[in-house]
């Protein structure tokens, strides 16, 4: 007769896939089975859908992705017949349960040479960035696997963030432990916020709960890993590091009043500046390592966004994949021109000088029989920003540079960006970041070096940067307030309208005139169309631009209001 443990080490691989590299993340599951056997692991558990990537859209759609992912476990289950630890592991399953052929958000269980078990995603999340309705079949609650006789829940990611009492259910059915694989994407705030999501299913179902994130970068979003453990008194017992790969093992005891964890690794989490700037950095670097460039290039014009952007570049990729090029016009000032130098000077980039008069002169003289009688404006200015554009661009296409845009939310939700202009590029790693915050962001790079980052320590964006107006320099003495109100103003109605969806009577409540704020309203509704055309980029607060806040293009609405 078989006697139930009373001890489990369990290892918590929390890694990062890349979507669609089937064989890769094969590879790096089995290094991390071997790792997790070499430390004494019973059972090593994945993040959610870790072999075909998170997430991976339509991929899901083609049968021979799903056919080479199926392929993938079964080979991994394989390697568990000369026993060591099992495996939990997420993968995209066809399967048919009951009278239905599905496609659904699995895990599979693996141990004894094959696949023993599987459970299915029942609460599939369809808000925000998540669509998985339209790709996946909702799978039905199953009920604890029996693992070398532990009864182990295994709800996977929005299983506990949802509705449908899963872990209420598992609990029921006899589940001791609930291993919760995920694939939770980062944003301000996001560690607590799970914290709280997780205490919550153990006030309901009574069960420790062990909760593995991945961490990587995937087109837009980051997930930043910070895996953790609370106990059935709601006490923390592990909390891995946030933005690192990591491999624990952490001891599982049953005592009178059932499992709980030992306790484990404490990583701090960082403070919201250190993580934004982290996020910003791996989402970064995983574009452009992923998607295989060798390096980047990107505009220095001496104003804080070109700064910051060349900073986080480092940061990720090193000083030797970071290339700067200042291209100066009749207003660009010579504080640029220092600011630019000494911004290239402490970061150790190449940098370059390329003017831009005479290709500027040259368009101006083609269409000047078109132009003539019309006053110079904004079309004159924008030609600056589009000469800069192509000169990139020619940058990007003969030396195989990604081309980093650097555009922050405060522009982008106003429309104060060049189209085939400054916003051309590949990724821009500050696309959720409002003016204030790449402020004060750049203010505290100044003085932090992260972990992880291989940029310099010191003052890596000049201070006289930080300090100055803002100004786009296409004109005589412009300054960015000229046409704008000043930007905490500005930064607040934006994230009033976009973020939070207030009125605008609420809006004006926070001290705004009512004008403004209608205004505003009415930039960030028309430059919709800009922005379905600006590149990706990482994000960071709750609601960022592209696949999370979604508005038509075509729009007559304004808040009467």
């Amino acid at each position: 007769m078989n006697t139930a443990p009373d001890i489990i080490r369990i290892a918590t691989a929390q890694l990062n896939p890349t979507v669609g590299d089937i064989a890769g993340n094969l590879a790096k599951a089995r290094e991390a089975r071997a790792d997790a056997e070499r430390h004494g692991a019973d059972l090593v558990v994945f993040p959610e859908l870790f072999i075909s990537g998170y997430p991976p859209e339509d991929l899901v759609l083609k049968p021979a992705f799903i056919e080479d992912c199926r392929g993938a476990v079964e080979e991994l289950a394989r390697d568990t017949a000369k026993g060591g630890p099992g495996v939990i592991i997420g993968v995209p399953w066809g399967e048919t349960v009951g009278p239905i052929q599905g496609l659904f958000n699995a895990v599979a269980i693996l141990d004894e040479g094959k696949v023993t078990d599987l459970r299915f995603k029942a609460d599939l999340p369809n808000y925000g960035v998540f669509d998985e309705k339209r790709v996946f079949d909702a799978g039905p609650l199953g009920g604890p696997v029996n693992y070398r006789g532990i009864y182990l829940g295994v709800p996977i990611c929005e299983d506990i963030w949802g509705d449908l009492g899963v872990s209420e259910t598992l609990a029921e059915s006899g589940a001791e432990i609930l291993i919760v694989p995920n694939g939770s994407p980062y944003y301000r705030d996001k560690v607590d916020i799970r914290h709280q999501v997780v205490i919550k299913q153990i006030i309901e179902s009574g069960l420790p709960i062990l909760y593995i994130n991945q961490v990587c970068g995937q087109d837009e979003l980051v997930f930043d890993g910070a895996s953790f453990a609370i106990n059935a008194d709601h006490q923390l017992a592990m909390q891995l590091s946030q933005f690192e790969e990591t491999v624990s093992v952490s001891t599982w005891r049953r005592g009178v009043n059932g499992w709980s964890c030992d306790r484990g690794p404490m990583s701090p989490v960082p403070d919201t500046r250190e993580a934004d700037w982290r996020a910003c950095v791996l989402g970064l670097r995983d574009y452009v390592n992923k998607n295989g460039f060798e390096n980047v290039v990107l505009g220095l014009s001496g104003g804080i966004d070109s700064a910051i952007c060349a900073a986080m570049c480092v940061d990720a990729l090193g000083e030797e994949r970071v290339r700067c090029v200042m291209m100066p016009y009749h207003y660009t000032s010579g504080e640029s021109l220092k600011d630019a130098e000494d911004c290239a000077k402490a970061l150790g980039v190449r940098y370059e000088i390329v003017p831009i008069v005479e290709p500027v002169e040259g368009f101006q003289n083609t269409l000047s029989k078109l132009f003539e009688g019309t006053d110079n404006g904004i079309t004159e200015e924008n030609l600056q920003s589009r000469a800069r554009g192509v000169i990139l661009m020619a940058i990007s296409n003969k030396f195989g540079s990604m081309l980093v845009t650097t555009g922050n939310k405060s522009e982008m939700s106003v429309g104060y960006a060049t189209i085939y202009g400054d916003m051309n590029g590949g990724f821009n790693p500050i696309k959720d970041l409002y003016k204030m915050q790449v402020y004060e962001l750049s203010a505290w790079r100044n003085t932090c070096v992260p972990p992880g980052s291989l940029g310099p320590s010191g003052e890596v964006i000049p201070q006289n940067i930080i300090d100055k107006a803002p100004t786009a320099e296409l004109r005589e003495g412009q300054l960015d307030q000229d046409s704008l109100p000043p930007y905490p103003a500005l930064d607040d109605i934006l994230e009033s309208l976009v973020e939070k969806e207030l009125s605008i009577d609420e809006i004006v409540a926070r001290g705004h005139e009512k004008s403004l704020v209608q205004r505003i309203e009415h930039l960030l509704y028309i430059a919709e169309y800009k922005r379905r055309q600006a590149a990706p980029g990482v994000k960071i607060t709750r609601k960022a631009f592209g696949r999370e806040r979604r508005y038509p293009i075509t729009n007559r609405f304004r808040d009467r209001n």
